[in-house]
């Protein structure tokens, strides 16, 4: 009797053993459990969320939105104390104004010293005249004052006035030339001008854009996080307002890098939410990290150095969420899940690329 005891508790331990080492293989998915199905729960919800600063100085005047309310592009979230900024376009128009006019005085001038061209040249071609009269009335005389004919009064009076025909002309000449090199000062100042209207314009477009950046608005159609911008609070540019969590969202799962055989981008997923109570959702691998999570580590390990204890990395695994899901309207950025994928399964790349599901953010 003894002895049977003696051997049932021994069978009872050897089952017992199996029956650990058995659960203890199926637990880490070693021969003979092994799986096609990659499971971890190092997954998690993802999307852009994006800071809000202003991008100039001023006093908060308006914040015309809440915590963690939804909003539209274009509508109005934070508007900052506009009255400086005004007054600056405004003074920038005027200084546009006052280069515009110096401008058309310039063409004013230019036009000037065009009809002062013409009347110069016209003073030579009465000066030419003038010397040819005058040029005529000493070839008549001098001959005559030779032969005694003339006194030498008039043949002194003729010389004299062939000389001030001369002066005449030249003098008709170089008011010519005075002209137009007026004219070549003016056209070349008038450039000055126009660079000076192109910069009070471009003065003008900056304020009306300061202006504009006054009013701080939804970049894309989002929930905001915590509103911190307060009525009163003087903000500088950079500083953190609020934050715009964009309706576009995905799951990254971190798998180690002896899960990743077979997955292939395309494959069918399916993944559990922690605060849906588990709920189950679809969705198929986008694209894999190009390097393991360590390597995206602000501090990263030194291997080469002390004692070595191989540790298998995690890659990072974008997992794109099937449209048509009431769920997935529930789902924000941050939320732990459970992803298991079927290494096993074929991808479904084809029907992706048809559907349009894969999108590159």
């Amino acid at each position: 009797m003894l002895k049977f005891l003696r051997s049932t508790a021994t069978l009872v331990v050897v089952v017992i053993g199996l029956v650990g080492v058995a659960l203890v293989l199926y637990a880490w998915r070693l021969p003979p459990f092994t799986s096609s199905v990659q499971t971890t729960d190092n997954a998690y919800v993802r999307g852009q969320v994006t800071v809000i600063s202003p991008q100039l100085n001023g006093y908060v005047a308006e914040v015309a939105v809440q915590d963690y309310q939804r909003v539209k592009v274009g509508q109005l979230l934070v508007r900052i104390d506009d009255r400086i900024y005004g007054q600056k376009l405004q003074q920038a128009k005027a200084t546009l104004a006052a280069q515009k006019a110096a401008l058309a005085n310039s063409e004013q001038t230019r036009r000037s010293n065009a009809a002062r061209i013409k009347s110069s040249e016209a003073q030579v071609d009465s000066a030419k005249a003038a010397l040819t009269a005058a040029e005529a009335n000493w070839e008549r005389i001098e001959p005559l004052r030779a032969r005694g004919v003339t006194t030498q009064k008039e043949a002194d009076q003729a010389r004299a006035s062939l000389d001030q025909a001369r002066a005449a002309l030249s003098q008709a000449q170089a008011a010519v030339e005075i002209a137009r090199q007026d004219l070549a000062s003016t056209l070349v100042n008038r450039q000055s001008l126009e660079a000076a209207v192109q910069g009070a314009e471009a003065a003008v477009h900056l304020a009306e854009i300061d202006l504009q950046n006054t009013r701080i608005v939804a970049p894309q159609d989002g929930r905001l996080g915590e509103v911190g911008a307060r009525v009163g609070q003087y903000v500088a540019a950079g500083t953190q307002l609020l934050a715009v969590v964009p309706e576009k969202i995905w799951v990254v799962a971190n798998f180690k890098e002896t899960q990743l055989a077979g997955m292939k981008a395309g494959q069918p997923v399916t993944f559990t939410v922690d605060a849906l109570e588990h709920a189950s959702l679809s969705g198929h691998i986008e694209r894999f990290s190009p390097a393991a999570g360590s390597e995206f580590s602000v501090l990263k390990a030194d291997n080469a150095t002390g004692n070595f204890t191989k540790v298998a990395q995690r890659v990072p695994v974008r997992i794109a969420i099937d449209a048509g899901q009431d769920l997935a309207e529930s789902l924000a950025p941050g939320m732990s899940v459970v992803v298991s994928v079927d290494t096993a399964s074929k991808d479904s790349s084809k029907d992706i690329a048809s559907t349009g599901t894969v999108h590159d953010e």
